[in-house]
């Protein structure tokens, strides 16, 4: 009789502690999106710019880091695509895509996926390459909201910086320290 033994692979991320199973998988799915919604709630506008600052970026970074690229990536389509069917889950309650600071939400999208993908390459497990990541994704986030930011306000790429980056490259600097520190802590409590 041959007996092989049945291995279960490493986690390559954070996600895959949790996740055994499809209906795991799509629970994820949702709880990463409902958690993007609900860090979207602590906004604080500014009154010389339509982008608040808010704790999405945090929960994006940490979906992004934790669920790998495909949970991450479809957590975050999975936020664009009910806050464009009408779920007030937005900064400030908002949903649709008639806003100034919409290419942000573009931007999580394409950002949770790169992070998953760092981390599935293990740049979550120590904390530098764990911020680099978090700081990669950021940019990422940057690229597309200031863009649309320009577009959507017809202003210069300088006005476009001064309203979406300047104001939130300090705290975005301090979330994805918070983030980077956060996923390797988190990895010495799981078994490798």
């Amino acid at each position: 009789m041959n007996t092989a033994a049945i291995s279960i692979p490493a986690p390559r991320v954070l996600g895959d502690v949790i996740s055994r199973s499809r209906l795991h998988d799509i629970q994820l799915v949702l709880a990463g999106a409902l958690f993007v919604g609900l860090m979207a709630q602590i906004s604080i506008p500014l009154g010389f710019t339509p982008v608040p600052i808010t704790g999405q970026t945090l929960a994006v970074l940490l979906v992004g880091a934790s669920f790998g690229p495909i949970r991450a990536g479809l957590a975050m389509t999975t936020y664009l695509l009910a806050g464009l069917a009408g779920v007030p889950w937005f900064a400030q309650h908002a949903s649709g895509w008639h806003m100034a600071s919409f290419g942000y939400l573009l931007g999580f999208v394409v950002a949770g996926s790169v992070g998953g993908w760092l981390a599935s390459r293990r740049a979550d497990r120590k904390v530098l390459s764990a911020i680099a990541s978090m700081l990669l994704s950021s940019v990422i986030i940057y690229a597309f909201g200031v863009t649309w930011l320009g577009f959507a306000l017809h202003v210069s790429p300088s006005t476009a910086l001064a309203y979406g980056f300047t104001p939130f490259w300090l705290g975005d600097l301090l979330k994805a320290g918070v983030a980077g520190l956060a996923l390797p802590a988190a990895w010495k409590f799981v078994k490798q």
